[in-house]
């Protein structure tokens, strides 16, 4: 597979040739994204044409209503990696502000579409809408196209709609985050969630107790339902820390939790990674990914830390059993 480009201006693109091209904010790149740009990217390459997408950071949402934030499932880095592998030749990430929102949508066409990107084709959903106040849509845009020489193609609900009969779509992804439901969420974005951070010094207290966690700071990934999981710990990154950067792209086995600590009398959001059977590995300043395969149990108070350890045991035992790691 070619890499994808990823562009941050129109200035940066090339004249690749006519392509085909679709737009949004694809958060997760769920099975319904897949589908529809596998779909795209099947016709661009029939055509002889490149497929490209135009997505925006920040989310519009955030933009036009600060107050309050929508909470993203994937950070922009697994978003465009996830895009990749749908087989896309190029992204252009815009960086969505006000003044971009009051483009009309003749002007947003013109400029991105048709002089930025090079469209033949524009691929949209059928509640598409763009432009200043959200003026344009699927109507406004197959004008556009008749007057400016490119084609519109509506994507078809039906490669959205999953085996169950509903649709694929961030919103259940997010319920069934919520819930704890891990397998189900795998099983509409096609691969585990994600959450993403750099691994920073905590108070020390799991090496202590015989289980040495990587805390971490975390930067992406929506937060699922608090309490314990089973899940993998990959290093994307070691930075300065050579011991790390060594373990670059090792999925290793590990017992997450994800909330506050009550037994300690924790009141702050901790997530915190015991690597399985990796005793003495040095993860400081790496950026890591863990990757959430099922949820066990919610966070709870033991009593003591005598009673934790116990229940800490018992919850690697879990794990090993649910990731099929042999002791």
């Amino acid at each position: 597979m070619t890499r994808m480009h990823v562009w941050r201006s129109l200035a940066e693109i090339p004249d690749l040739g006519p392509a085909v091209v679709t737009l949004g904010n694809f958060d997760g790149v769920h099975r319904g994204h897949q589908a529809v740009l596998q779909a795209m990217v099947a016709d661009a390459r029939e055509r002889g044409h490149v497929a490209l997408a135009m997505t925006f950071d920040p989310h519009p949402k955030a933009v036009h209503d600060p107050a309050h934030q929508p909470e993203l499932i994937t950070g922009l880095d697994d978003r465009l990696e996830r895009l990749a592998a749908t087989g896309l030749d190029g992204v252009l990430v815009v960086r969505y502000t006000l003044d971009f929102a009051r483009q009309t949508p003749e002007e947003f066409v013109l400029d991105y579409l048709v002089h930025g990107l090079h469209a033949s084709c524009v691929v949209v959903g059928r509640d598409t809408r763009f432009g200043r106040g959200n003026a344009g849509d699927v109507g406004t845009m197959r004008e556009l196209g008749a007057q400016l020489g490119f084609a519109v193609d509506i994507i078809d609900d039906a490669c959205a709609i999953s085996e169950s009969g509903r649709r694929w779509s961030s919103t259940w992804v997010r319920e069934l985050l919520d819930s704890g439901d891990l397998p189900a969420a795998t099983e509409v974005l096609g691969r585990e969630h994600r959450l993403r951070g750099t691994v920073i010094h905590g108070d020390a207290l799991g090496r202590e107790i015989g289980f040495p966690t990587a805390n971490l700071d975390h930067t992406a990934g929506m937060i699922p339902r608090h309490g314990v999981f089973a899940g993998w710990l990959t290093v994307l990154d070691g930075h300065a820390n050579a011991r790390a950067g060594a373990l670059v792209g090792e999925r290793m086995p590990a017992a997450i939790s994800l909330g506050m600590n009550y037994t300690v009398g924790g009141t702050d959001l901790r997530i915190e990674a015991y690597v399985i059977d990796r005793d003495g590995i040095d993860l400081y300043d790496a950026e890591v990914a863990l990757d959430l395969v099922e949820w066990r149990r919610p966070m709870l108070d033991f009593g003591s830390l005598e009673a934790l350890v116990t229940a800490l045991g018992e919850d690697v035992d879990w794990c090993r059993t649910v990731l099929a790691v042999r002791a």
